[in-house]
């Protein structure tokens, strides 16, 4: 007969079980413990009166986000439910077991904690030896927002809706004095009906709100320029055409969305469809750690908006790189010059590459024209500098080194959608990305 081991799920265990003895010496999650005891119990969000439940210790609740977003558990009901099911996640929470209210709550209020808790790590790198800041990669990818492309809606088709809405709920008021006194099968239905087309209305006045208030700031910082325009126009006696005034009404196309407003319509490339997304920015280390050294996110399809601010968010961090490798999307001029003001090499192209596939599938397009050469001064710079061998053996890690990063994020974490609304919360949840990115990759390298 067959010898089996035993599979009594009735045993009672005679010692407490030490929940540590269930979690491998070589799993992230005793790393991740020790890097959120570096991070001080002011920068979390606590009830220092001591009134009221006690507390899960905040430490314990940090550790658990770092520890299930490294592990792909995202959603505050999923966490909640690992805390029972899953060894790992369960060790870390200590055995206990806070609810998905709790958890979301404390990872929309603890941005300060996750943020130090990023660079507490980053410290732990350079005092292991993994990190040595020198030169960095950067990169941004679109992430997918926590809304629907259908709920963007256009500054025009917003006021036509709105004068809809206006007549139906006028209507619909009318409706319900007339029936007052009559004998109706459900009384409450028009009530809710009214509530439902008036707290669309709400939405759409905030939405044509939002996008006329950012065409007057768009056109008060326009003014100063246009203003100078009109001057030399006037000392040239009106000779020419006269500048147009900046104009404060949001164009017909302008759009808002409905579900979350900071996000924006965009896409990859021209060869992708519109989502409504986010762009999510990281600086990686070029050395050889692949350690996330600054991570922002911004509203913007184009890189370069956030070229300067993500590498001076390192420089607050870690300090400043030697030479900073990015592809044509940070082709800018003032932010190259700011950086190289900081005695800071940067590396960008000045052009997109063309496909050099030995035996590419696709036929030669026979009307293909070479890129056109740069005019700006400093992209005929920035070409030369990047046709010399040095700047050719630099510039070949920033594919191999940042690419990869969000090739985990996506595919391993499985990281392709925010669950916050808000720019201010996106950011945070971004930044707790990263941070378990980090911690992984910081395992895995200090266990090889």
């Amino acid at each position: 007969m067959a010898n089996f081991i035993s599979d009594d799920r009735t045993q009672a265990l005679l010692l407490p079980p030490d929940l540590g003895d269930w979690v491998p010496d070589d799993d992230m999650a005793h790393f991740i413990i020790a890097a959120v005891e570096r991070v001080g119990l002011l920068a979390f969000k606590v009830n220092w009166k001591g009134t009221g439940k006690a507390q899960y210790h905040p430490r314990m609740m940090l550790a658990l986000l770092i520890y299930c977003y490294a592990n792909g558990i995202f959603s505050s009901r999923r966490i909640e439910r690992a805390t029972f099911g899953d060894v790992g996640v369960r060790f870390v929470a200590a055995d206990t077991h806070p609810d998905h209210d709790t958890i979301a709550t404390f990872r929309r209020e603890n941005s300060a904690a996750i943020a130090e808790a990023f660079v507490q790590v980053l410290l732990m790198g350079r005092e292991l030896g993994l990190l040595k800041v020198g030169m960095v990669s950067i990169d941004g990818t679109k992430i997918d927002a926590n809304a629907s492309k259908i709920r963007s809606v256009r500054h025009d088709r917003a006021k036509a809706l709105r004068e809809l809405l206006d007549k139906d709920i006028a209507a619909l008021l009318a409706q319900a004095e007339a029936v007052d006194s009559e004998d109706q099968p459900d009384p409450q239905a028009l009530p809710r009906e009214i509530a439902r087309r008036e707290a669309l209305r709400a939405k759409l006045d905030a939405a044509c709100q939002r996008l006329e208030e950012a065409a007057r700031a768009e056109a008060e910082a326009e003014r100063a320029a246009y203003e100078e325009k009109l001057r030399a126009h006037q000392a040239r006696n009106g000779q020419g055409r006269a500048p147009k005034p900046p104009d404060e009404t949001p164009p017909p196309a302008a759009q808002s969305n409905l579900t979350d407003p900071d996000s924006k319509l965009m896409r990859k490339s021209k060869r992708h469809e519109y989502r409504q997304a986010y762009n999510a920015q990281a600086v990686v280390d070029a050395d050889g750690s692949q350690l996330v050294l600054a991570a922002d996110v911004g509203q913007t399809p184009s890189d370069q908006p956030m070229f300067e601010p993500t590498i001076t968010r390192m420089i607050d961090t870690v300090g400043p790189p030697t030479t900073v490798l990015g592809d044509a999307g940070y082709a800018s001029g003032e932010a190259v010059a700011a950086l190289e003001a900081r005695d800071i090499e940067v590396l960008v192209a000045v052009s997109r590459p063309q496909a050099e596939r030995p035996y590419d599938f696709r036929p030669p397009d026979p009307n293909a024209k070479p890129p056109p050469e740069p005019k700006a001064a400093w992209r005929q710079r920035m070409k030369q500098k990047l046709q010399t061998e040095d700047a050719k053996a630099k510039y070949k890690h920033r594919k191999s080194t940042v690419e990869p990063v969000f090739g985990i994020i996506k595919s391993i974490l499985g990281f392709t959608r925010f669950h916050l609304r808000g720019l201010a919360k996106v950011k945070t949840e971004w930044a707790l990305v990263t941070l378990a990115y980090n911690c992984k990759r910081m395992a895995r390298l200090t266990a090889a």
